[in-house]
């Protein structure tokens, strides 16, 4: 497995660093805030990521993508962090994107997925139902309705990524046999502006975009509903992780620029007549957090490698090591976030200094799709504990 960049991926991971530098910095995610965007991204910047070709990244060339895999789409997503960039790539490349290539039919395929690679559509998934992520915990059922020839769909679903704006959803429900029993997981595409639908916004710390989704007698025909000879549950986990593994490649880029950021104020900030990082204490800390750091990049690394590795040969490790980067990236989010706050002292709570912003922005990324806590329960029960 080896965890290099080829010149590929480097130069697309240095082409993000500078592009959102330039065109995405931290400045745009204020103004973003302070403005309540509905959408929490800007159309423009997106249509000019989407020229760039980053959502084309990991899409098979069958379907006009690029095939540069995720090692290279893991570094446009480190980029992202340091910048604090807010864009639908996660929603509609990599979770409904991924569970369009694992579950969906030819048909399916080509009818959404070029729509992705080009920008020209958009789609946000539609699964947890509590405040904890809990994927095999859901509720909203799926029946068939009257005349045999569709599906209705019954739910509520929270903190729905990039929901609002999303023409389409693909929506996670438990599929009722005809005596009302459970008879596994269904995926539906579904219009977001179709009859029983209500969007709710919902405004976390980050101010991005999220949505709370409420399904009351929703149509759906037997043509919208991801190929059901799939296994839907093991095309969702798959999906999961891969999103899982580039939240965690965010939070990396987000915690080396609060770390480098902290740095640069020990080294500057003078107390008794010398700078603050002279003090052996400090610099104990901010070696423990270095090393920490190193860690996680390392985790990440192995989990993208683990991604591109050719399909015959994968096993459940991805799932072992997307829960493994997911676990650590949660906890560092927390850890070096306080850390840096407290190293910044007074300054660090401010709203007006640029820390405060990576703060909350790394709390939801901590929660999404699965906490430290969740993910090392996921752990020990893949190693059979």
């Amino acid at each position: 497995m080896g965890f290099l960049l080829n010149d590929e991926q480097r130069q697309l991971g240095d082409s993000a660093t500078e592009f959102l530098n330039a065109q995405s910095p931290l400045s745009l995610q204020r103004r973003l805030r302070d403005e309540r965007a509905p959408l929490g991204f800007e159309p423009a910047l997106w249509q000019q990521v989407v020229e760039l070709g980053w959502p084309a990244a990991v899409f098979p060339e069958a379907y006009d993508g690029l095939g540069v895999g995720y090692l290279g789409l893991g570094a446009v997503f480190e980029a992202m962090g340091r910048t604090l960039a807010a864009l639908p790539l996660l929603s509609s490349v990599v979770l409904c994107g991924e569970l369009l290539l694992a579950a969906g039919s030819e048909a399916q395929r080509q009818r959404w997925l070029p729509g992705l690679v080009d920008g020209q559509q958009r789609l946000a998934l539609a699964l947890d139902e509590q405040g904890r992520h809990h994927p095999e915990r859901i509720k909203t059922h799926a029946r068939r309705n009257a005349q045999g020839n569709g599906w209705v769909l019954d739910g509520e679903k929270w903190f729905v990524i990039d929901g609002i704006g999303a023409p389409w959803l693909i929506v996670v429900a438990c599929v009722l046999d005809a005596q009302g029993a459970d008879a596994g997981l269904g995926l539906f595409m579904v219009e977001a502006t179709q009859a029983g639908i209500t969007l709710q916004p919902t405004r976390l710390a980050d101010s991005r975009n999220h949505a709370r989704i409420t399904l009351s007698g929703v149509e759906v025909a037997d043509a919208l509903r991801l190929n059901a000879a799939a296994d839907a549950a093991q095309a969702l986990d798959a999906a999961l992780d891969r999103a899982r593994i580039c939240l965690a490649a965010e939070g990396l880029g987000l915690l080396r620029e609060a770390f480098e950021r902290t740095n640069a104020y020990l080294k500057e900030r003078v107390q008794f007549d010398v700078a603050i990082g002279s003090f052996q204490a400090l610099q104990h800390r901010m070696a423990r957090l270095y090393t920490e750091l190193e860690m996680l990049h390392s985790c990440v690394r192995a989990a993208l490698s683990a991604i591109d590795t050719p399909a015959d040969t994968q096993d459940a490790e991805l799932a072992l090591l997307a829960s493994l980067a997911k676990a650590r990236a949660s906890d560092l989010c927390e850890k070096l976030m306080n850390e840096a706050v407290q190293l910044h002292g007074g300054i660090g709570v401010t709203d007006e200094f640029d820390l405060g912003l990576m703060v909350k922005r790394a709390r939801v990324l901590q929660h999404s799709l699965g906490d430290g806590v969740f993910h090392r329960e996921r752990y020990a029960r893949l190693k059979g504990f």
